[in-house]
């Protein structure tokens, strides 16, 4: 081979190998911007959980307060406060204002089915699989209900639960129900008040009407309830049960928002230090 073959060979060479070294560094620079990235977006999200945390612990302190013009109403009104460079908007719900899907009788389900928009017959049935639900038996609830033969009908693979509720979202398994009014429900029931019929201290409209108010005695409840600020002076006899449902939402300047959904359950339970007793924690995603 002659010298110009020889230097033509080289040249093409040394060609490749600039090409192969270009190569690979654009996939470590690439890997590198994606891992910034990626960095950048997990330390904005854990520093909204955080801020959304914060929300949760500002809330259960107010809850507390000794001070009944600065404690918090907890009938789901929002506040909405700065912290730590961050916008928070906390509600706050009293759990005893809900409809205890272990408890509540099946007259009171339909009734709050009924509020929400569903027809009689239909509200009639769903409270009935609601009680077979949690019931220990294998009896059809006198308002229709749902055993296993019904669930192995509708083709389901499991049938009726036969014990309590340990979630709320197992309500979207119970025998006709759709996810439509699992969602318009799930803002009023609950599993942690142990209360028969809900306190209308702090109920929604549709719990109210479920406990036989009518529409002018609804409008007067919530009206008296809405002429009390956020933290005006809460009459005793409306002090809250120590169960709350709290969503606290953070967002940041950059637009990146965390929403947690938690049930607590204040004063006395929690650990060492702890103002509350987390009984459900839900973290929302991120934006």
């Amino acid at each position: 081979m002659n010298v110009r073959a020889q230097r033509g060979a080289a040249l093409l060479l040394v060609l490749w190998l600039v090409i192969l070294l270009v190569g690979i560094i654009s996939v470590f620079a690439l890997g590198a911007r994606t891992e910034n990235l990626e960095g950048r977006t997990l330390a904005r999200s854990a520093a909204a959980r955080y801020a959304a945390e914060a929300g949760i612990e500002v809330a259960a302190y107010h809850l507390q307060n000794p001070d009944g013009d600065a404690r918090w109403v907890p009938d789901g009104r929002s506040v909405e406060f700065n912290w730590g460079g961050e916008r928070l908007r906390v509600r706050v719900v009293d759990e005893s204002a809900k409809v205890d899907l272990n408890i509540a009788s099946p007259e009171l389900l339909s009734g709050l089915m009924q509020a929400l928009g569903v027809d009689f017959e239909r509200s009639r049935q769903l409270a009935g699989a609601i009680a077979d639900w949690r019931d220990g038996d294998d009896l059809l609830n006198a308002e229709g209900g749902a055993e296993d033969p019904q669930y192995a009908a509708a083709k389901l693979p499991y049938g009726a639960k036969d014990r309590p509720f340990e979630t709320l979202s197992e309500l979207r398994l119970v025998l006709g129900m759709d996810p439509a009014l699992f969602e318009k429900m799930r803002p009023y029931v609950t599993l942690y008040s142990g209360l028969a019929r809900p306190s209308p201290a702090y109920a929604g409209k549709p719990v109210l009407q479920a406990l036989g108010l009518n529409e002018d005695q609804v409008a007067q409840a919530i009206g008296q309830r809405e002429g009390t600020a956020v933290g005006g002076g809460v009459p005793i006899t409306a002090q809250g049960s120590g169960t709350y449902s709290i969503s606290s939402r953070a967002t940041r300047p950059d637009g990146t928002r965390v929403q947690i959904q938690a049930a607590i359950r204040v004063g006395g339970g929690g650990g060492f230090g702890q103002l509350y007793l987390p009984l459900s924690w839900r973290v929302g995603e991120t934006d």
